[in-house]
């Protein structure tokens, strides 16, 4: 019985992988296209979840609700940065 992998006999030979392996490409870069552009699922897109227990996340709770003013806000949350700093803020490191 012939197979169509035949290439002497006029099958297609090697080129029967070429069709799957051009799928597999396009849904593997599908993906990463997807997951490059920011999408995760159920957290959102691009950003993880905040911490709500961060001290800065805490800080800015407390400043919302007006526990604490504007110069007291600010005031802590340099000495918040200084200690747990964010990331992706331009400075020396």
């Amino acid at each position: 019985m012939q197979t169509l992998a035949h290439f002497g006999d006029g099958g297609p030979g090697p080129w029967i992988l070429f069709l799957p392996v051009i799928w597999a490409l396009v849904i593997g870069g599908g993906i990463a296209l997807l997951r490059r552009a920011g999408w995760r699922g159920r957290g959102g897109p691009g950003r993880p979840a905040p911490d709500d227990h961060s001290p800065i996340t805490v800080l800015g709770h407390r400043f919302a609700s007006g526990e604490i003013d504007e110069d007291e806000y600010w005031r802590r949350l340099s000495v918040l940065d200084e200690q747990f700093g964010r990331p992706g803020k331009g400075g020396a490191a």
